[in-house]
């Protein structure tokens, strides 16, 4: 192949197979055996380095820049990938601003995915925040989806994160500057529930903006008009099972002003988007008649949260269990160390997605969102409980996105909504199995050219 790579590879189809550029399949007589085999190709030279699925940086071999015509065109020195996931942590460190540090990541993610993605992997906790909420909503096509669609290179899809950016983490309307989150989503599919990069797909639609400042800026990209309404059609491109994941308002359960003698909730949820509207009046209502109000401010980002930890540990004298939709660090009140969670949805949709990915559910059924929030809610232990956790840790995210995978998945084939007929055995250990290796390096490409 000029200008590139083609391996052979007998057997099974591996892992990372998929991830090649172009295939093809066949079989040939070995001896009194078919033997099956499928072709891989693959760019050389300036064309690898700009391929962000293969490019490994300085990590490629003596032998693989040999092979694949890149001596001159990267520095001499080899460097692992464990060294560069090092140097890339210090530099994004090194960044006072989180939207800087947000620049720096997607950059990475352009240039090179498996890096990007083992960086994400091994710092999910402190990278989380900047990939995705808060930090993403500040970073943040009319009519022709189906058209659009059909041009992107990858014809594998398995999930799509569509937003039309009318409501963007509570920053109201951005428009085709939104695109932010469904690749932030998208992100976090790969990172916590182990769906492969090359299978996803982010959409924006542009159908206008209601945000004035957006209309009378002469450098907005997207359409100077008036939002428009309607539907759209993605898969009859990608197939029936194809999860399309949009944004839907959470409903309002929550009254600003609480009396005594009328309304004596035990649970406050905020999601206006309007921070500060959890005053002390109404904290110090709760924590009257309840030992343990609950306290959830949802709203992103923190500027727009409705009340921040220490406010609700302070007004209801350390009773309060409190979670809110942005991050908060650790809270210290009366000696006792507290740990407010993030009621964060990236505790769910990933492994809900991957659930529905490998039991190939033809829809989603509130079933489904059930047992998810059953699954994450048996994942809080009682040393997490101790510290008012109300959410796991973080750090095992990848295994709670795994049982919730297993559950979701359980619940559609209970539902008779599973596609994929064979039902493994043991579905929580199907899931961790399938969940792609993100971290390693894509292959070794010091394989013979043929």
């Amino acid at each position: 192949m000029e200008g590139g790579q083609t391996i052979l590879i007998q057997g099974a189809e591996s892992a990372d197979a998929p991830a090649a550029r172009e295939g093809k399949t066949g079989r040939v007589a070995n001896g009194q055996k078919t033997v099956s085999f499928f072709v891989l190709s693959y760019d050389s030279g300036f064309s690898l380095l700009r391929d962000s699925h293969h490019n490994k940086g300085l990590a490629f071999t003596e032998k693989e820049r040999d092979i694949h015509y890149l001596r001159g065109l990267l520095s001499p020195v080899v460097l692992t990938q464990e060294l560069q996931e090092k140097k890339l942590l210090n530099n994004i460190r090194e960044y006072e601003v989180p939207l800087q540090k947000y620049v720096a990541l997607m950059d990475l993610q352009e240039r090179n995915e498996r890096l990007f993605y083992k960086l994400l992997i091994d710092n999910v906790e402190e990278l989380l925040p900047i990939v995705y909420t808060p930090t993403v909503g500040e970073a943040c096509q009319k009519g022709k989806v189906l058209e659009v669609s059909k041009n992107w290179p990858e014809k594998n899809v398995q999930v799509i994160v569509a937003t039309n950016g009318e409501r963007i983490l509570g920053l109201v309307d951005l428009g085709c500057q939104g695109m932010g989150i469904p690749v932030g989503k998208l992100a976090l599919y790969t990172t916590l529930g182990g769906l492969r990069p090359c299978s996803s797909l982010a959409i924006t639609i542009d159908v206008g903006t209601n945000n004035e400042e957006c209309l009378k800026d002469e450098f907005y990209i997207g359409l100077k008009q008036k939002r428009a309404t309607g539907h759209i059609n993605v898969k009859q491109n990608y197939g029936g099972k194809v999860l399309i994941q949009a944004g839907i308002s959470i409903a309002e359960f929550i009254a600003l002003v609480i009396s005594k003698q009328e309304i004596k909730p035990t649970i406050l949820i905020g999601s206006s988007g309007v921070g500060k509207t959890f005053t002390k009046e109404v904290i110090q209502s709760m924590a009257s008649f309840k030992k343990k109000p609950i306290i959830l401010a949802l709203s992103n980002p923190t500027s727009r949260s409705e009340c921040t930890p220490e406010e609700a540990y302070k007004w209801s004298e350390g009773c309060a269990i409190f979670a809110s939709g942005s991050p908060f660090g650790r809270v210290e009140y009366n000696g006792k160390v507290c740990a407010p969670g993030q009621a964060n949805s990236a505790y769910i949709f990933p492994g809900f997605g991957l659930g529905l990915v490998i039991s190939g559910a033809i829809r989603v059924h509130e079933g489904m969102l059930l047992a998810a929030s059953e699954a994450l809610a048996a994942q809080v232990a009682p040393e997490n409980l101790e510290k008012v956790m109300i959410y796991p840790p973080f750090s095992s995210i990848r295994k709670i996105s795994a049982h919730i995978a297993a559950n979701v998945a359980a619940k559609a084939y209970g539902l008779s909504l599973a596609t994929c007929l064979s039902r493994p055995e043991n579905l929580e250990k199907y899931e961790l199995h399938v969940q792609p290796c993100i971290p390693k390096l894509p292959m070794n490409l010091e394989e013979k050219r043929l």
